[in-house]
């Protein structure tokens, strides 16, 4: 007996309908079609930084006077000089000021948040669920209502304009989201697991650090690459608490459009490499991101 006969029978014994002729060949085909469909889809959603890409290493007369596309006929339009003036300008002082806020709000959030929503997963204290309830309602709290009762509260301190001051608003608007996800990931842990370690005299921080942490990275890598966006690409916040000796790369491109307006050969530089971290970040950690999406999906 051949294998499409086999395959025949065993469909037929397991009443699953016969398929024609066309939907044999939509099954060949599909996987092919879904796989070049997803290219082509690609391809279009990279043409918009491609262009910025090019419009970055174009002559500022060339970009005045033509479209970026251009430079595939007129190579010889391309030159490092936007960038020479964009490092010149201090464009790199911004740019440090911009990884001294993101890399610490990144790291205090996830290293809260995950501590806070071990607690509220697998602690009980009086009022967790009442307290978990204020988190969660905290996260339709918008940015805007708290900047000027911040910015009163940075004055009376002494640390308005700073770094640290742009920081601590970021870690504390960040915490809500990062401890509702968390917390959901958490919950999903076997409790048996939990339970063998603590018959076996582990601490709830040996416990914490040594089997909920090293389980939780996919959903650490999530909330990594969600706070390191949201934070490196943040512009309200900037222009509220940071002055401009510590201003980020955001502040620094808009002060820029708003003193030259069309200054493209500065700004186009300057937005691809305000880009360009958060693209190799994504990349390097895709496969963690992935997994942190669909973790709990199949519990």
């Amino acid at each position: 007996m051949t294998t499409a006969t086999l395959d025949r029978t065993v469909a037929t014994a397991s009443g699953a309908p016969k398929r024609g002729v066309l939907g044999r060949l939509v099954d060949r085909v599909g996987g092919g079609l879904v796989q070049a469909l997803l290219v082509v889809i690609a391809v279009f959603w990279l043409v918009p930084t491609l262009g910025l890409f090019i419009v970055s290493i174009r002559e500022e007369e060339a970009n005045n006077a033509s479209g970026w596309w251009t430079f595939f006929t007129e190579p010889a339009q391309l030159t490092l000089e936007n960038y020479s003036n964009l490092l010149a300008s201090g464009f790199t002082s911004s740019f440090w000021n911009t990884v001294l806020i993101t890399v610490p709000s990144t790291i205090l959030v996830i290293v809260i948040a995950a501590m806070a929503a071990y607690a509220f997963a697998w602690i009980d204290f009086p009022g967790r669920d009442a307290l978990f309830l204020v988190v969660v309602g905290l996260l339709v709290v918008p940015i805007q209502i708290a900047l000027i009762p911040i910015a009163q509260l940075y004055g009376w301190l002494g640390i308005f304009g700073s770094i640290p001051s742009v920081v601590l608003f970021h870690v504390a608007f960040g915490l809500p989201f990062a401890i509702f996800l968390l917390r959901n990931f958490f919950v999903g842990i076997p409790r048996e697991l939990l339970e063998a370690a603590r018959m076996d005299g582990s601490a709830e921080w040996r416990i914490f650090t040594t089997i909920v942490f090293p389980l939780a990275k996919p959903a650490i890598a999530s909330l990594g690459i969600f706070q390191f966006l949201w934070v490196w690409n943040d512009l309200l916040v900037a222009l509220v608490f940071a002055d401009t000796e510590n201003q980020p790369m955001t502040k620094a491109l808009q002060s820029q459009m708003r003193q030259f307006g069309t200054n493209v050969d500065v700004l186009a530089p300057g937005a691809f490499l305000s880009l360009l971290i958060p693209l190799v970040l994504f990349f390097a950690f895709q496969r963690y991101f992935v997994q942190g999406m669909l973790a709990g999906s199949v519990k």
